[in-house]
């Protein structure tokens, strides 16, 4: 029995975290400003990303954009896609957002995000991020 049970808690350890789902992503950026968003994540390394921001009803609901993710080596996972963030009232700030993170539990992501805008020559801003896995099945 306890020979068992050793084999079974080692190829439980061995399996990666399943990265399909629903993923509620919390972004602190250098500047401490706080964006959410949620990132759909479907196989084949296609997803989508969705502002949770309050502010973008202003514009009518936020739309998804079109994403993608990967799995590295370990447990690291990278996914990323276009985003406009609201500035103020009237403006958009339109951007790639690329994370690079790892399973801190098979329903916790956390790692660094760097935000480049699309528009302009501004440089790009960096944080962290953390993502736990929400509603909407695995």
């Amino acid at each position: 029995m306890l020979i068992v049970n050793t084999c079974c808690s080692i190829l439980a350890q061995a399996q990666s975290p399943n990265m399909i789902g629903t993923w509620n992503v919390e972004i602190t950026f250098a500047n401490e400003e706080h964006r959410s968003l949620r990132f759909e994540a479907q196989g084949e390394g296609k997803g989508t990303l969705q502002l949770q921001d309050p502010r973008s009803k202003v514009w009518g609901s936020a739309t998804p954009s079109e994403a993608k993710w990967s799995r590295g080596e370990g447990n690291s996972v990278t996914f990323s896609g276009a985003v406009e963030f609201m500035i103020g009232n009237v403006g958009r700030d339109a951007a790639t957002l690329v994370f690079k993170g790892k399973f801190e539990t098979p329903d916790l992501i956390t790692g660094e995000v760097e935000f480049s805008p699309l528009v302009g020559e501004r440089p790009s801003k960096h944080g962290t991020f953390k993502a736990a896995r929400g509603g909407g099945g695995e």
